[in-house]
């Protein structure tokens, strides 16, 4: 497994359109496990294929140690709604509250290839919009309001200081850094 760079706002991947994964193979499977380190590293609980510059249509998620794979999700229902704050891990640091719904249900394949349907409420009903909105092009931002969403833009390029590049690293020294604070807790 290896860490991945996560693409940051501005980079074109996180606005395309992914692909349908026809077959999920060992590069697939190679690809979430990946995914998971590099979400875990970057201390999120979701991760979706173009952040981290990849056009599959793959998401991973853990809520509470319980590992999620969705390849070729699809909502089948959404039910009621919910208001909550939202971050992504590809606009480190900026957080608005969003409205999505409040139970969803989504069929999927698993890391196996083998389909299979979830129904999920509160977090993880979350968790899955925003990620599947990832594999559509969509980000958290976009449901904002256009004031809240420019003063989040602006907030953005702000941190980033000028800083142009579309990708951040996670550094194997953080993760271990990380890993000894988690210890010491």
């Amino acid at each position: 497994m290896s860490l991945l760079d996560i693409y940051v706002l501005g980079a074109p991947i996180l606005r395309q359109e992914t692909r349908v994964v026809e077959k999920v193979d060992d590069g697939v499977r190679r690809l979430i496990d990946d995914m998971f380190e590099t979400m875990y590293a970057a201390k999120g609980i979701g991760l979706a294929a173009p952040q981290v510059g990849r056009s599959e249509r793959v998401a991973v998620i853990d809520i509470d140690q319980k590992p999620y794979v969705i390849v070729n999700p699809e909502i089948l229902q959404r039910e009621g709604t919910q208001r909550a704050e939202e971050g992504c891990l590809s606009i480190p640091e900026i957080y608005g509250d969003v409205d999505r719904a409040a139970h969803v249900h989504v069929k999927a394949l698993d890391r196996n290839g083998e389909a299979f349907e979830l129904q999920a409420d509160e977090l993880l009903a979350r968790c899955l919009q925003h990620e599947i909105d990832h594999l559509h092009g969509r980000l958290f931002i976009d449901y904002l309001g256009l004031l809240k969403r420019r003063a989040a833009i602006s907030k953005w390029e702000k941190l980033r200081k000028g800083d142009k590049s579309l990708t951040r690293t996670i550094s194997p020294r953080e993760v271990a850094e990380q890993h000894t604070r988690d210890e010491e807790l």
